[in-house]
């Protein structure tokens, strides 16, 4: 077992303690899976993601992602209007493998309530979740 694998933890992020990451500009998060979730997971070979226009709960799941070996629920940060979806993931899954923070982002959401931003850790507190 590699404990000392070092996972790319953008400090500019908040996380949740489902490994998913939330970049926010205003209103607007852009959410997607952390460096250590899709490590764990191993090699993505489907996603499914809500349409434009549906509303995610904070907390509540908001898609599935299949790897080889498992499926795993995706957990929404926030609550919110779904507003884009990266389309991209249909057809090169393997981009949340590469580049999780960058082209493997998974929807932008029209946050409801900021508060909910509060129930996130900034990077700091991630580092110490996952290093147990």
């Amino acid at each position: 077992m590699d404990s000392e694998k070092k996972y790319n933890i953008p400090r500019n992020l908040l996380y949740s303690d489902e490994h998913q990451w939330l970049y926010q500009e205003g209103d607007i998060a852009t959410i997607g899976i952390t460096d250590y979730a899709q490590s764990e997971l191993g090699d993505i070979v489907f996603i499914e993601l809500p349409e434009v226009g549906e509303e995610i709960v904070q907390g509540e799941p908001f898609g599935n992602i299949e790897a080889i070996k498992t499926v795993s629920e995706l957990f929404a940060p926030v609550s919110g209007e779904v507003l884009e979806v990266n389309e991209s993931l249909a057809d090169d899954p393997t981009q949340i493998n590469k580049d999780p923070y960058g082209d493997g982002w998974m929807i932008k959401v029209q946050i409801h309530d900021l508060e909910e931003l509060e129930a996130l850790m900034p990077a700091e507190d991630y580092e110490s979740l996952i290093s147990g």
